[in-house]
Parts: structure tokens; sequence; C-alpha cells
């Protein structure tokens, strides 16, 4: 007998008889729907993570897109609505730019897919008003404007509103991380600084 077929014996005897598959997987964890979106605890929750948030009406974006930018360059989607920039920003449009263009400019701003309450998080699908990946992970600044109907309560919820196709970005505050110590470091893995513009 081969070492091999010995472990096995023995893993064999440990276990015992397999137990059953069984035929239906229990599914016990909170459906779609089950929670609503409380716009109180998104923002409880970002500004937890460190992220600033603008509430506004729709007519106020540009003015505080001209807080953050103002007299700076800013990579934009495509698609991002032409009101949400004031005069004050330079706009450079992502046709395919390169990496180092998009890391060069001051900031990013784009729109968003959904935005979960209970987490936190903002979800971003590359939809024309967001723009590829690249563009909100490269530059040092992110401004993301959400509608308050876009709040949804749990992940579940954002999961139903969303293509899983698409090319997913979920966002909880300005990137981060700690190292053993526990030392908190921003800007590692994408923008060090959020702004989340919610309007109504």
């Amino acid at each position: 007998m081969t070492t091999r077929e010995l472990i096995l014996r023995r893993l064999r005897a440990a276990l015992g008889e397999p137990r059953p598959v069984p035929v239906e997987v229990p599914r016990h964890y909170r459906p779609a729907g089950s929670v609503a979106g409380d716009l109180d605890v998104l923002v409880d929750r970002l500004t937890d993570y460190r992220a600033t948030v603008h509430r506004c009406d729709a007519a106020h974006v540009a003015g505080v897109v001209d807080e953050v930018f103002g007299g700076r360059r800013v990579v934009v989607p495509p698609g991002l609505p032409p009101q949400w920039l004031p005069d004050s920003v330079s706009a450079v449009p992502d046709e395919n730019l390169p990496p180092g263009t998009i890391a060069a400019v001051d900031g990013v701003v784009t729109a968003a897919a959904v935005a979960v309450a209970e987490t936190g998080t903002i979800v971003l699908d590359g939809a024309p008003d967001q723009g590829r990946r690249i563009i909100t992970l490269l530059p040092d600044t992110h401004v993301c404007v959400l509608r308050a109907d876009q709040v949804v309560g749990t992940v579940p919820d954002a999961l139903a509103r969303v293509d899983p196709r698409r090319p997913l970005t979920w966002i909880s505050g300005p990137s981060a991380t700690s190292d053993i110590e526990l030392d908190r470091v921003e800007g590692v893995h994408g923008p060090r600084n959020l702004h989340v513009i919610i309007t109504a």
C-alpha cells in the first residue's frame, strides 16, 4: 500500500459515510426588496468611510463641481450631462485616453448606476455617463453624482438593478488600505478623495 492510499483510507475512515447532498439549497438570506433604501444611512456610511457628501438639487450640481475642481482639469466620460460641468472646469473627454493622460488630470466626474445604503457602496457599470473603469481609478479625486432614486437598501437590491455582464466597479469610500500595524494609507488602489453629490 502506498502512502497516498494509506492517507486516503484514514481520511475515509475519519469522515465516515458520505452525507446525502440536499436537493434544495437553503436560501435564508434577505431577498431583494426586503429593506428600503435609506438615504440617511447611505450618507452615514459614506461619511464614516471618509467620503465627502454634498446634497443638493440637480440644478446645483455644477456649483458643487466648481467648489471641488474650479480652475482645474478633469476627465469626463462621453455621456456625462454637460450641465454638470461649470465653465471654471477644463473638461478632458475620455476618448480612449492613454493611462498617463488620465493620471495627469486633477480628477474625474461621473454618474453612478446604483448605491447600496446598508454598505455605503456606489456601483458604476461603465454606462456612457460613467465611462471606463480606468478613469475612476487613476485620478486623485473622484466626484460621483448620484440621484436619490438610485439608492437601494441592500446588495441583492443593487444586483437586481445592474447587468452582471457589465464591468461593475463597487466603491465604498476613497481607496484605502492598512498595513500590519493598522496604519491607514489612502490612494493605493484608486482616488484618495471621493466626493458624492446626491441630488433629489
